[in-house]
């Protein structure tokens, strides 16, 4: 049983799920605001009409110097869904109250919902990868 178990473990990161992809580009700054980019890929079997993230972005010591939630998918009129197998992009504006100053900022972005077509909700900890740039 201990052979199998640990051979699951190995070959797991192996095994294809499909989710919606993300990838974080480095943020671009100017002074009180940074410009987060987001590439997204829909790899799920069904149209994503809505998703939410929000965005963290840290200093170079690890401390959180401005935050965004957003729709990075749907959510509005004016922004389509994402059909299964296409990509889109998405900007996070984050302003903060002082101007940013630190030149090593980082990004963590955390998807907190997904609405797929006909109102089902997606696993929000199962369907989504997350990379940086």
């Amino acid at each position: 049983m201990r052979i199998i178990s640990t051979v699951i473990f190995l070959f797991s990161p192996l095994m294809v799920h499909a989710q919606l992809a993300l990838t974080i580009s480095p943020p671009k700054v100017a002074s009180n605001k940074a410009v987060v980019k987001l590439g997204l890929t829909n790899n799920l079997p069904e149209k994503i009409e809505s998703a939410r993230a929000v965005v963290f972005l840290l200093d170079d010591q690890g401390r959180m110097v401005g935050q965004k939630t957003d729709w990075i998918v749907g959510g509005t009129k004016d922004s389509p869904s994402l059909e299964p197998g296409k990509g889109t992009d998405f900007n996070f504006v984050v302003t903060t109250i002082h101007p940013l100053t630190a030149t090593n900022l980082t990004t963590r972005v955390t998807v907190t919902r997904i609405l797929l077509e006909d109102g089902k909700v997606a696993d929000v900890n199962k369907d989504v990868t997350i990379q940086n740039q």
